[in-house]
């Protein structure tokens, strides 16, 4: 059976974690409505992307 030979220090278990972190969320506030959005995406009030009319709300 396979087993550490040593105990794994705090700063190599660390090492390890480093990558496990909860990503930061891009939220933008819109210029011309002020309403929150993800970048990249429909701003859902307005229906506009890249200051032109996609959705007809």
């Amino acid at each position: 059976m396979a087993v550490p030979k040593r105990k794994t220090s705090k700063s190599r278990r660390n090492k390890r974690r480093s990558h496990h972190r909860v990503k930061n969320v891009n939220i933008l506030e819109d210029k011309k409505t002020g309403e929150y959005r993800l970048s990249h995406h429909i701003d859902l009030k307005s229906g506009f992307y890249n200051g032109k009319k996609i959705l007809d709300i």
